[in-house]
């Protein structure tokens, strides 16, 4: 036996791997590694980690450089493919839109496949399958009929109908914006939990506001305790605010409790949404400040009341500074908390969240590990699918047999670039990233003409 196991480098370092990443500092969160090897992919999958070199038909010097497993943003909003590029600089291998998610979802994944940069994926999704049905005139949010009125029984019946076909067609679990539809009843939503805990699928929410913060919370744990599905509160740092610490309390007593209950947190102290969904009804009374909080991208002006009420009747993203540096540190530094960006392209967290958490929040402010910061990014997000997508079960890790979902960055140099101002600057310092074992990015820069993103689907 001893013998065997002593041929087993040699036998490594004699194959021809068709790409092979060369003595860079590989950090895998699930086993613990983090050491120099050399790891060679052979098609879309990881076929050796050796301490020793390895030959390639394409052999790539990773000296000085983290190769880490491509990361996995649970909470992408734009699916186009100007996002999917500069997700691809960011790091990030795998986008999926959980929050809203998707309606119909068999025609939203027809539209991405074949023609993806990385892969992708949505939830069955609650608001626009509300919007379908009451005949909202919004896009990706509500402006009207879906968070004015309450559903009558026959349109419950054809929403509830509507999200069950989702999920029969491989949708991602739920997604609910109770922010987004406050008229929406009770029972509308409990019916909700009650299918996806019928499908053994997460349910993906936005609570419905920070003001009441405690009750909204114990509105969705005990939706998720009496229905059995799966819990992921989305945003933590946003819905939190100041009172992140209490909120993290609660799901961490969920968790104990025995609750399959999971959060996640973007780095930014603004947060954005849609300027005429019901996150902002009935604002017309707050002070100056509030207004003043606000900023408007196209023009990069602070708000006004008399602004806010002119853009609230067009429609647009409008950006609230409404959290502070201690609670987003607190939150993206909880030993259970994901990362996700929350993207949209007028945010700068759409291009620059993880070369975000790693340059500022790793390298400078040392509020977490390098290991940590991979775990939150890739192996926790792919864990929080993996039970109901086996795809899932070989992202978010580098072993063998794993998918060659890959991204190799400078630790010494990774930044975001992205402004308030200039959300579309792409981040750097992500040398090579690898979707199924092809280069998506390679020396910094784009490969142009190349579509292996993969659609994400709960079978």
């Amino acid at each position: 036996m001893r013998f065997l196991l002593a041929l087993v480098p040699a036998l490594l370092a004699a194959q021809t791997y068709d790409i092979v990443l060369q003595h860079g500092r590989l950090i895998d969160p699930e086993s613990g590694l983090d050491a120099i090897r050399s790891l060679g992919i052979n098609g879309k999958t990881i076929a050796a980690i050796s301490p020793q070199p390895l030959h390639g038909k394409v052999e790539i010097d990773a000296s000085n450089l983290v190769i880490a497993p491509g990361f996995i943003d649970l909470h992408q909003h734009s699916q186009t493919p100007e996002a999917y590029r500069l997700k691809a600089m960011d790091g990030v291998t795998t986008a999926l839109e959980l929050e809203v998610g998707a309606w119909p979802v068999s025609e939203w994944y027809a539209a991405r496949q074949g023609k993806s940069l990385i892969h992708f994926g949505a939830s069955s999704g609650h608001i626009p399958a509300r919007m379908a049905v009451m005949h909202d005139s919004g896009t990706l949010l509500p402006r009207d009929a879906a968070m004015n009125r309450p559903s009558t029984a026959e349109e419950q019946r054809a929403i509830e109908f509507g999200v069950q076909k989702g999920l029969d067609e491989g949708g991602l679990g739920v997604g609910i914006g109770l922010v987004y539809t406050p008229t929406a009843p009770a029972e509308e939503m409990l019916n909700i939990f009650y299918l996806a805990g019928k499908f053994h699928r997460p349910v993906f929410v936005h609570i419905r506001n920070a003001e009441n913060i405690v009750q909204s919370m114990q509105e969705v744990i005990a939706d998720a305790a009496v229905s059995g599905a799966p819990l992921h509160v989305v945003h933590i740092n946003s819905v939190g605010l100041g009172k992140t610490p209490a909120v993290l309390r609660m799901l961490d007593g969920a968790r104990a409790s025995g609750l399959d209950v999971t959060t996640e947190a973007y780095p930014y102290t603004a947060g954005m949404t849609e300027i005429a969904s019901a996150s902002y009804s009935d604002k017309e009374n707050e002070p100056p400040s509030y207004f003043a909080s606000m900023l408007w991208p196209p023009t990069g002006e602070r708000l006004t009341l008399e602004a806010f009420l002119r853009y609230r009747k067009q429609g647009g993203f409008v950006a609230r500074f409404s959290n502070t540096e201690d609670m987003v540190r607190l939150a993206i530094s909880h030993p259970n908390v994901m990362i996700a960006s929350d993207g949209i392209l007028e945010h700068p967290r759409a291009a620059g969240t993880y070369a975000r958490v790693l340059g500022h929040y790793v390298r400078e402010e040392k509020a977490l590990t390098l290991m940590d910061a991979i775990r939150k990014s890739s192996l926790l997000p792919a864990q929080r699918l993996e039970k109901m997508s086996s795809q899932m079960r070989k992202k978010g890790r580098l072993q063998v047999g794993a998918d060659a979902d890959i991204s190799v960055f400078d630790p010494d140099h990774v930044i975001d670039k992205a402004t308030y101002e200039k959300p579309g600057q792409p981040s750097e310092g992500f040398r090579h990233v690898l979707v199924d074992g092809t280069f998506v990015v390679r020396d910094g820069k784009l490969v142009e003409g190349v579509t292996p993103g993969q659609g994400i689907r709960a079978f």
